[in-house]
């Protein structure tokens, strides 16, 4: 009976550390998310930046000449000139 007293106390020591190292990491892990979401939150706002001088740029470029139809004609033929 003691012997299982034993055993079960040292399961219990076990649990108990892992339990530790979990919480450990846990905070490592929310330490680690936060610097991520500062980190991603200072790339978003560059994104943002060069997005709009993008946009400001596209604005001094001349606009695009209108889609016209072009006018083909029939190329002359390999035979060389008709008379």
């Amino acid at each position: 009976m003691i012997s299982e007293f034993k055993d079960l106390s040292d399961k219990i020591d076990r649990l108990a550390a892992l339990a530790q190292t979990l919480r450990r990491e846990n905070a490592e892990l929310r330490l680690e998310n936060a610097r991520l979401a500062g980190t991603n939150e200072a790339y978003m706002e560059r994104l943002s930046r060069a997005q709009q001088r993008i946009e400001a740029l596209m604005t001094l470029l001349p606009e695009a000449p209108a889609a016209t139809t072009a006018v083909t004609t029939a190329a002359p033929s390999d035979a060389g000139p008709t008379a």
